[in-house]
């Protein structure tokens, strides 16, 4: 029997204890599809009396991760630390530096330090994969590297984040308003205590800038990422989408246009009977538009302990093949510096919900505003009368540059009869 391909795992979370169980369940499903048996060597985490529903006691327990760096029996390092500094960059640069391929879920790790990392993996002559930190299960980082690699990408775009999307399902389901449905999100386990990496788009922009850096060929530049989050959202927002036909979805978008990139995450209106408008619930989709296969689509879970830990073992197992593909899809030393365009120079229709009060001259001044800023009003929405207390006032506008709709916005707000801040969301037709 050839000898085995021995790994060290970094992190006994979910994932980590996911992996685990794919691993020990599938052994000979592996071997045989590998080529060799995959034996794990050595495990570390913060808790070692924690019941996490799978047997450790084959494998050696290490106090400290970075210890997996160093061993001799160690083949490859899985890092599910998670965070973009501290232990995980900590791990993952020595375990490069030391000669180790390492399989990592961390999005937030590579879209910080990305460019530096693979450098560093290339230089060693080993591999750094990463296939479970974009969209979970979905094969998206793959499709790109490997099965799109033909093809001139030009953009890039999805769901990217499932509690997000749950979030918006649910509040468009129910009727109910975001922070109650966020609880029940996170009762359920798909937010976090904290939600704020995933509600306020910090999560879809980590994976967005990963995606454009294989589809464009440049270096990860999180920092440019456009971020707008759901939390403003209103079940108002998601009824009056409805009625217009579309329904509300956090997207990531890439797209390269004449040598620059703009990116971008931002709750959009998208029609409801497209493809992205059927994603529902903790789901994920990318679609890549390519000069040869128009825009391809790969959906499914996201998140959670299955899908992810699939991806990180698919890894392994393209490791024990033998294969060896550059990070980014094209070596460190051929990304570009690619200049960020700026997000407001952007042209798309736009919704506009307003709360006003109902007296005599709102439209006549909200019209004002938007003609100042070259605005045209395509649809309007009002419900009923309440004199002198607030109502919502909803508009599409025809097509205009993102700069002018947040102006128009900020002047709208400062209107004595506007109560609240203005919403405004991108109608994306056709991205």
């Amino acid at each position: 029997m050839a000898e085995a391909f021995r790994l060290g795992i970094a992190g006994l979370g979910t994932v980590g204890a996911g992996v685990i169980k794919v691993v020990q369940k599938n052994a000979s499903l592996l071997a045989a599809r590998g080529g060799k048996p995959i034996a794990i060597t050595a495990i570390s985490s913060r808790n070692r009396g924690k019941d996490r529903g799978v047997d450790l006691s084959a494998y050696e327990w290490v106090d400290d991760p970075q210890a997996l760096a160093s061993r001799n029996d160690v083949d490859a390092v899985i890092e599910l630390i998670g965070g973009s500094d501290g232990p995980a960059y900590a791990l993952v640069k020595k375990s490069l530096e030391n000669g180790k391929h390492v399989i990592t879920a961390n999005k937030a790790l590579l879209a910080h330090h990305g460019f530096e990392l693979a450098s560093l993996a290339e230089s060693k002559g080993v591999v750094l994969a990463y296939e479970a930190a974009v969209a979970g299960g979905v094969p998206a980082i793959k499709a790109l590297r490997e099965g799109l690699t033909a093809n001139r990408i030009t953009a890039v775009y999805g769901i990217l984040n499932g509690t997000c999307n749950y979030i918006l399902t649910q509040m468009r389901e129910t009727g109910r308003g975001f922070d109650a449905v966020l609880k029940e999100a996170q009762e359920k386990g798909y937010a976090e205590a904290d939600p704020a990496f995933d509600v306020d788009g910090v999560d879809a922009g980590h994976k967005i800038s990963l995606l454009a850096s294989i589809a464009f060929g440049m270096r990860t530049d999180f920092k440019s990422v456009a971020l707008t989050g759901i939390r403003h959202l209103t079940a108002t927002d998601i009824a009056f989408a409805g009625e217009l036909g579309y329904k509300i979805k956090l997207l990531g978008i890439a797209k390269y246009v004449d040598g620059s990139v703009i990116q971008s995450v931002e709750p959009c209106l998208v029609p409801a009977s497209s493809p992205l408008g059927a994603i529902e619930d903790v789901y994920n989709a990318v679609f890549v538009e390519g000069d040869f296969v128009e825009t391809p689509l790969f959906t499914g879970r996201g998140a959670g302990e299955g899908p992810t830990a699939s991806a990180v073992v698919a890894d392994i197992v393209d490791l024990v093949r033998g294969q060896r593909i550059p990070t980014f899809g094209v070596s460190a030393a051929q990304l570009k510096t690619l200049k960020s365009l700026d997000p407001g120079e952007s042209i798309s229709r736009y919704y506009l919900r307003l709360t006003v009060l109902d007296q005599a001259g709102v439209l006549a001044d909200v019209s004002a505003i938007l003609r100042d800023h070259k605005i045209s009003v395509e649809g309007l929405i009002q419900r009923g009368r309440n004199p002198g207390q607030p109502v919502p006032l909803v508009m599409t506008v025809y097509e205009t540059k993102q700069a002018d709709i947040v102006r128009a916005s900020k002047a709208l707000e400062k209107l004595g009869c506007v109560v609240e801040k203005p919403c405004t969301m991108r109608i994306e037709e056709q991205l």
